[in-house]
């Protein structure tokens, strides 16, 4: 008798252990933090002559920085010159026929009045003015295309940024819009990351993130840490994007999410893995929702 009251309270134990475990297990732990991982994109830009020629002059070296509005590189400008020049004296041409012809429709056209001279002439004389002024026009117009050509032959620097490639060297002809440098701009730098589907729900567009890299700083021993915020997320679920996938994840629908970051100082570097964690209790996070509004 004893023994059987002993295994039924063994049996009662375990049981009662069995739905402990299970119900511990069954419940997730619910944490106030989203860690994501992404990778640094930096938008770059090929930069390039709007004129073919001879290139006489390249300013700048492979990791060189600009700033917006610098000159980079210079194109040989000797026929732009000439082309301007003679462009220059076509208009002075044409402004001397144009005050000849004003002039003689001015001082003959009043002989018209008791037909000294006959109608027919005052109307050549007319045409002649009008066609005068037109040329002086189209030389006007012409002079100024070639002088924005001439212009052309020097190529500055469209924004702030970093020279990637030095593509081409001095001497080199190159044809309109082929690539003379690639330049990685300064701003923006983002993050690319991608986020599941059930934590979609607790990001929105300004969300402060923290943004680590794998470098340490050697000044404090820690990771790099930058702040930034959420910019961007997309409206349209895709596959686990090949580089990231595994045999569990390769199937599972992701949400792609930009991040910005707003301290860029130099030591990020396009594709370089980061790690970005959102604070979701953080009171800047929470924004309406909390205090209950939304």
């Amino acid at each position: 008798m004893k023994k059987k009251i002993i295994a039924l309270v063994l049996i009662i134990l375990i049981a009662g252990l069995c739905v402990f475990f299970y119900n511990k297990s069954d419940k997730k732990e619910i944490s106030n933090e989203l860690t994501l991982f992404g990778n640094i994109e930096i938008r770059q830009v090929d930069l390039s002559f709007q004129v073919s020629g001879l290139v006489s002059e390249l300013l700048k070296e492979e990791g060189d920085t600009v700033k917006k509005g610098e000159l980079i590189a210079v194109m040989d400008e000797s026929d732009y010159d000439a082309n301007f020049k003679r462009a220059a004296a076509e208009v002075d041409r044409t402004i001397a026929i144009q005050k000849d012809a004003t002039d003689k429709y001015n001082r003959y056209a009043p002989l018209g009045v008791d037909d000294t001279i006959t109608k027919q002439e005052i109307e050549s004389l007319y045409n002649a003015q009008n066609k005068a002024k037109a040329d002086y026009k189209a030389a006007v117009a012409n002079k100024d295309y070639i002088n924005n050509q001439l212009k052309y032959t020097k190529l500055y620097a469209p924004e702030d940024g970093t020279i990637m490639v030095r593509v081409v060297e001095p001497g080199s002809n190159v044809q309109k819009g082929q690539p003379v440098y690639t330049m990685a701009k300064t701003n923006p730098v983002w993050v690319r990351a991608y986020i599941n589907e059930k934590d979609l729900g607790n990001i929105k567009y300004g969300q402060k993130v923290n943004v680590y890299t794998d470098t340490t700083n050697p000044n404090t021993g820690k990771k790099r840490e930058y702040k930034g915020q959420i910019g961007y997320i997309s409206p349209v679920a895709e596959f686990t994007p090949k580089t990231v996938q595994s045999t569990d994840t390769r199937t599972d629908l992701v949400y792609r999410i930009r991040v910005y970051i707003n301290n860029v100082d130099e030591y990020l570097r396009q594709g370089m893995p980061v790690t970005i964690n959102v604070n979701l209790t953080s009171k800047d996070n929470q924004g309406n929702n909390a205090n209950g509004n939304n």
